[in-house]
């Protein structure tokens, strides 16, 4: 695969094993929501049959640390696939969407550099205040986001797999 920016050669990276290795991320701003997210996916994907030890997961302080630790988590080697999760919430004063839209880009940019996926369970509610009615809407919107990403995590693992199956076969 060439790298349209360096013109490089360059290979994205394959599910090592039946064993992947899976990196979580999340943001501690409102950590009792987003922790949420985090629990059902590792859980869904232990039910799947991956192994939990092979889930590491990484705190950082807010949704815009995400995109850094990824890079620098992806160029480990050691990732199969990364999924972030993380609560952007407006303050007021209209900061959120330019927050939210550089998280997302540069999470794009991490996975589409390295070749690890990048998934993620960052969002971005337009009406978060809080209150028990929306902090308990929110908790269980997490847990539904993470149970979403653990069958998005499986299906991409597998593509993944056949992308370095038919890449192996051609060689």
């Amino acid at each position: 695969m060439t790298n349209h920016v360096t013109g490089s050669q360059e290979t994205l990276s394959p599910v090592k094993s039946s064993n992947p290795e899976i990196a979580v991320i999340q943001a501690n701003w409102h950590i009792d929501i987003v922790s949420q997210a985090t629990n059902s996916f590792t859980d869904d994907l232990e039910a799947a049959g991956i192994n939990r030890r092979a889930i590491s997961v990484f705190d950082v302080p807010g949704s815009l640390e995400i995109p850094l630790m990824a890079q620098k988590l992806a160029e480990t080697g050691r990732y199969d696939l990364i999924m972030a999760t993380g609560l952007i919430v407006d303050g007021g004063i209209y900061r959120h969407d330019f927050v939210a839209g550089t998280v997302l880009d540069a999470m794009m940019r991490v996975q589409l550099d390295t070749g690890v996926p990048v998934l993620s369970v960052v969002l971005t509610p337009h009406n978060f205040q809080e209150v028990p009615a929306h902090m308990d809407f929110f908790r269980e919107h997490f847990v539904l986001k993470g149970k979403e990403a653990a069958n998005a995590c499986l299906q991409t693992l597998s593509n993944m797999a056949l992308f370095s199956e038919e890449k192996r076969l051609a060689s």
